[in-house]
């Protein structure tokens, strides 16, 4: 019995001196901040020291660094020289904000196989891959740019970058899950492909003015940002460019944006209104696929070429407003893409005033395709061709031709009746299209008075014809649009 009881305080003993020798380690750090001066780059080790050198969690360097610095400092933060070594380094919180980068061509700082060298004013390539211990970082004040992978899957959740920097390589903060507001400088006119690919913490992002192109992919996956205003400076956004942004409930895509890349917005499914502005001509495959939450679209005119399955998974999307920018004798005459949406109905407007009835200048010798699909809330069509001019099958695809009425110059019923895709409405009436003056829009309102093709007084300008007394005396046919 007594040499069980002499056992057990044995093993006490040796459990209570492991446990005080893992305080005594843990205690061995250093928390508070250490300011280092360097005066001469390549004396980080010298001023530090090997004994101190895994123990410092908090680090200020002020002065000249270089190569052999920068690999100094990624072996305090658990990283070596090449991929995958690993080192006791502790450094959680860097401040580099009054340290200066400086050209090293002879002392490398990070090896995969190619040799990684510091260049003046640039977080290089792979400058803090893999240094998992690192959490804050304060970049020099000098710098201009980051470099490809320079932070990528690090447990980053606060960044603050200088002033200066113009890129922000590819793969750049790749993986930083931890990472959950961002602030970009006013000089950063490029994002690079993947560069906050998988920041899923992410909730607050701003852009600057001075960003012109979001590279692809380059903020795939952060799922936790709620809104996005993009600046007008964009011109570009790549593919997959907010690929998969779950939490995104506001958008708003600048004028002076002319591509939207295909899947950039895909499986954003919080996003429930959407207004693409008149300056986009080209939005690209899957754009907006599986946005199950949208609602509400508005477009341009202005739209030549839309992607495969640009809307496909759109399930809540119930109004679709088609604002015609240009004339409507320019819009009428070219080709329109097909818009894959799975609605009853496309309401067009022009001017802001919704479209009810068309009048179809005599002049035209081209009616584009899908110029009308889906516009079921249009009542009348007005055409003065004698001859039935030859449409494609898809120029009122979707339309009710039931509810519309074509309206066509006297003695050609049968002609229309016979012509493809003209013999398709139900509805079609003669009438007298001599002495039709001109086309215009609702907003001239130059004449003394203006009566339906009853006889009856208007007011304002109807859609569809009108006869015009002018103060010269003259009397008018006007075809109003």
């Amino acid at each position: 019995m007594r040499m069980f009881v002499i056992k057990r305080v044995v093993i006490l003993f040796v459990l209570l001196l492991g446990y005080s020798a893992v305080n005594a380690a843990d205690g061995d750090l250093i928390t508070k901040q250490i300011t280092i001066k360097l005066d001469k780059a390549g004396t980080l080790q010298d001023k530090i020291g090997e004994t101190k050198k895994y123990k410092i969690t908090n680090l200020k360097i002020v002065g000249e660094i270089n190569g052999s610095d920068w690999l100094f400092i990624r072996e305090m933060a658990g990283c070596g020289w090449s991929y995958g070594a690993i080192t006791d380094g502790h450094l959680s919180v860097l401040d580099l904000a009054e340290a200066k980068i400086m050209e090293d061509k002879s002392n490398p700082y990070f090896t995969d196989g190619t040799k990684y060298y510091m260049s003046t004013d640039k977080i290089g390539d792979y400058a803090f891959a893999r240094c998992e211990s690192l959490i804050s970082i304060i970049l020099p004040i000098s710098t201009t740019s980051i470099g490809d992978y320079a932070f990528k899957d690090l447990k980053l959740t606060k960044v603050a970058m200088s002033p200066g920097i113009t890129k922000i390589g590819e793969y750049a903060f790749y993986g930083c899950s931890g990472l959950m507001e961002l602030t970009l400088p006013s000089s950063v006119t490029k994002i690079g492909k993947r560069a906050f690919e998988g920041c899923s913490s992410l909730t607050s992002l701003v852009l600057p003015a001075s960003v012109m192109e979001i590279g692809e992919y380059a903020f795939e996956g952060c799922s936790s940002l709620t809104s996005l205003a993009l600046p007008t400076s964009i011109t570009k956004m790549g593919h997959c460019a907010f690929w998969g942004c779950s939490g995104l409930t506001s958008l708003t895509i600048p004028f002076g944006v002319t591509l939207i890349g295909s899947a950039a917005f895909s499986n954003c499914s919080s996003l429930t209104s959407l207004t693409i502005p008149s300056s986009v001509t080209s939005i690209g495959y899957s754009a907006f696929e599986d946005c199950s939450g949208l609602t509400s679209l508005s477009l341009s005119s202005s739209v030549t070429s839309i992607g495969d399955d640009a809307f496909m998974g759109c399930s809540d999307l119930k109004n679709v407003q088609y604002q015609i920018n240009d004339d409507m004798d320019t819009y009428l005459s070219k080709d329109h893409p097909c818009i894959d949406v799975n609605v009853d109905e496309i309401k067009y407007s022009l001017k802001g005033e919704a479209v009810t009835s068309i009048t179809i200048p005599s002049q035209m010798t081209k009616v584009g395709e899908y110029v009308f699909q889906k516009c079921k809330s249009l009542t009348s069509i007005y055409v003065s061709w004698k001859t039935p001019l030859k449409l494609s099958s898809t120029v009122f695809c979707g339309m009710d031709k039931q509810k519309c009425t074509l309206y066509i110059p006297q003695s050609t019923y049968q002609d229309y009746w016979l012509a493809d895709v003209w013999g398709d409405f139900e509805n079609i009436v003669e009438y007298d299209t001599s002495g039709i003056d001109k086309v215009t829009d609702m907003f001239d309102t130059q004449e003394v008075s203006r009566y339906s093709v009853n006889g009856q007084r208007l007011s304002a300008p109807t859609k569809g014809l009108n006869i015009v007394k002018y103060s010269d005396g003259s009397v008018k046919k006007v075809a109003v649009q």
